[in-house]
C-alpha cells in the first residue's frame, strides 16, 4: 500500500511530465548531425535532437526517456538489420545513433515525439549505405576527412611530427628493432599498408595488445584508400622513446614530457568509438545518457576507485579515511603494493562507472600512466579533479586548468583545500562541470576520435622519403568474416602513393 506522501509525489511528476511535454512544438524543434548524410562512415551513425518549446526557447530539462522514438529502416523496404537507441541527455537534447550490420539501398529515418514527427522528420538518405564491416573503400582519405568535418590539423599532431622530415624507413626500422626488441620489456609492431592491406611483423614476448591497433586499421581502410606508408606502434602501456635518445618515429597511446612518441587516441576510447553499441558498454555517448542526479541533488564529496597502480592512489585512500566527510576513495583491487587493511582500508567491490556521477567532485589520479577514464569523466555531469602529471592524452593540449577541471597538486597535497573551495565556491565550479562537459561533447565524438588517427597517419605520411622493401616476413591482417554482400561501387577511386 502506498503512502500518502508516496501518492504526492507521484503526482506531483506527473503533473511536471504533463506540463513539460505539452509545451514541447515539434516543428520547432531541431535535428542535426552527420548520421543524416550517406557518405558518413563510421561504425556508429549518430545525430541530435533538441527539444524546444512553442516560445521558442530549448527544452533544459528531461521530459522523459521514452518521449523521443525512433525508426530506422531501409529506404526500399527491404529487410535490414539495424539497431537503432535513443539516449536521453537530460537538459532537453538526445543522441540518436544505430549500426547498421548489414548494407541498405538507402534509410529512412523518422524522429517521433510523443507520435508526431520532429523537425523534418522522416528523413530520407539515398545511395548504398554500407555496414561497417563492408570492405569497401571508395572514398579517398581527404574525401572522407571532408565529409566527416575533419579538422585539418591537430596542435598534438604538429608538436609530435615537428622534429621529424625524410624519414628512411629501412634506418628507422633498424635502429627501432636493435633499441626495443627485447622480450620482457618492451613489445611494439612494425605495420605496413600496403595496396590498402594491413601488415604487420611484431616484436616483443607480449603482442596481445597488436588487437588494438589491428582494428582501427581494418576500420579506416575499410572505409577509405590509403597511401602506401610504414610505422611503429608501442603495445606497452610506457612511452618508449626518451629525450635522452635519438628521436625515433615511434607511435604510443600515451605521451609524456620525457619522450618524443607520437601520440594516439588510447586504445581504450578507440575501442569504445569501435564497438560502440557492440560489445562495449562504456562509451561518450552511453555516459551522456548516465550523467546521475543533476547538480543540486550530487553528493558534495570527492569521488574515486580503483586498483593501486600508483603511489598517489595510496594517498589518497589514506587521505579519504581520515576525511570521510570530504572524500570516498577505495582501492578495488591490489597488485603492485602489499595489502594492509589497517593502513588502506579493506578492498571494496567495483562500482559502475554512471554511478561515479552521484557525486559532484571526480578525483583523476594516475595509474600505471595517464588515467585513461578522463574522457568519460569529463562527458559527465560531475567536475573533474585532475592531478598534476607528465602523462597525456591526446586532447589534453586543448584543455585549460580552471575552465575545463579542477587542477591538483601531483602528491595531492592541496586536495583537501581544492575541495573546500569547490565548496565555497558552487556556482563557479558546476561552470567548470559544464565547460568540460562541452568539450567532450564537441571535440571526443567517434568521428573526431577517427579524424585524429586518419591526420596523424595522413601528415606522419607525408615524411617518409623512402619506405622499406617487401612484406616477405610480415602477416596480413585479415578483417573479420562478414556474411553480407557490400554491393562496392564498380567505379574504382584512383589510389596514390602519396598523401
Amino acid at each position: 500500500m502506498l503512502l500518502p506522501g508516496t501518492l504526492f509525489l507521484i503526482a506531483l511528476a506527473f503533473t511536471f511530465y504533463v506540463d513539460c511535454t505539452s509545451n514541447v512544438s515539434v516543428q520547432k524543434s531541431r535535428i542535426w548531425g552527420p548520421g543524416l548524410h550517406a557518405d558518413f562512415l563510421v561504425p556508429v551513425r549518430y545525430f541530435y535532437v533538441q527539444l524546444v518549446n512553442k516560445d521558442g526557447s530549448n527544452v533544459t530539462e528531461s521530459v522523459g526517456e521514452d518521449a523521443i522514438t525512433v525508426s530506422v529502416v531501409s529506404g526500399d523496404g527491404s529487410p535490414s538489420r539495424i539497431w537503432s537507441q535513443v539516449l536521453d541527455r537530460h537538459d532537453g537534447s538526445y543522441i540518436v545513433r544505430y549500426r547498421l550490420y548489414s548494407t541498405t539501398s538507402g534509410l529512412q529515418i523518422s524522429v517521433h515525439f510523443k507520435g508526431r514527427h520532429i523537425a523534418g522528420s522522416p528523413y530520407r538518405i539515398a545511395g548504398n549505405i554500407y555496414h561497417d564491416t563492408c570492405d569497401c573503400p571508395h572514398q579517398t582519405v581527404e574525401q572522407w576527412a571532408q565529409f566527416v568535418g575533419c579538422p585539418a590539423t591537430y596542435s598534438q599532431i604538429r608538436e609530435d611530427l615537428e622534429i621529424f622530415k625524410d624519414l628512411d624507413m629501412t634506418k628507422v626500422a633498424k635502429e627501432a628493432v636493435e633499441r626495443y626488441n627485447r622480450d620482457g620489456q618492451h613489445s611494439l609492431c612494425h605495420y605496413k599498408i600496403v595496396e590498402n592491406k594491413v601488415y604487420r611483423k611484431c616484436y616483443g614476448q607480449h603482442v596481445g595488445f597488436n588487437m588494438f591497433g589491428d582494428a582501427i586499421l581494418l576500420s579506416l581502410t575499410r572505409k577509405m584508400l590509403f597511401p602506401n606508408f610504414e610505422f611503429f606502434l608501442n603495445l606497452g602501456d610506457w612511452p618508449l622513446v626518451t629525450r635522452k635518445q635519438n628521436p625515433l618515429p615511434v607511435f604510443s597511446w600515451c605521451g609524456s614530457k620525457q619522450t618524443f612518441d607520437i601520440v594516439l587516441p588510447t586504445y581504450d576510447i578507440t575501442e569504445a568509438t569501435l564497438e560502440m553499441m557492440g560489445r562495449v558498454s562504456l562509451d561518450l555517448f552511453s555516459t551522456q545518457a548516465n550523467t546521475g542526479p543533476n547538480w543540486a541533488n550530487k553528493s558534495n564529496t570527492a569521488f574515486w576507485r580503483g586498483r593501486d597502480s600508483r603511489r598517489e592512489r595510496l594517498d589518497l585512500v589514506e587521505m579519504s579515511l581520515k576525511n570521510p566527510d570530504l572524500i570516498d576513495a577505495r582501492l578495488t583491487n591490489m597488485f603492485f603494493f602489499p595489502k594492509n587493511p589497517e593502513k588502506f582500508g579493506e578492498l571494496v567491490k567495483q562500482v559502475s562507472f554512471f554511478d561515479f556521477f552521484k557525486h559532484k567532485y571526480q578525483l583523476n589520479i594516475d595509474g600505471t600512466v595517464a588515467a585513461y577514464r578522463f574522457p568519460y569523466l569529463l562527458a559527465g555531469d560531475s567536475v573533474v579533479f585532475k592531478q598534476d602529471s607528465d602523462y597525456y592524452e591526446h586532447f589534453y593540449r586543448e584543455l585549460t586548468p580552471y575552465v575545463h577541471y579542477i587542477p591538483i597538486k601531483h602528491d595531492l597535497s592541496d586536495v583537501i583545500e581544492k575541495i573546500k573551495w569547490a565548496r565555497e565556491n558552487d556556482e563557479e565550479v558546476h561552470q567548470i562541470a559544464k565547460n568540460g562537459q562541452h568539450y567532450a561533447r564537441a571535440h571526443l565524438t567517434p568521428a573526431d576520435i577517427l579524424c585524429y588517427h586518419v591526420r596523424v597517419f595522413q601528415h606522419y605520411a607525408s615524411l617518409i622519403k623512402k619506405g622499406t622493401k617487401g612484406i616477405k616476413e610480415f602477416d596480413l591482417v585479415n578483417n573479420p568474416d562478414d556474411r553480407d554482400k557490400c554491393n562496392c561501387p564498380k567505379k574504382k577511386v584512383t589510389k596514390h602513393t602519396e598523401l
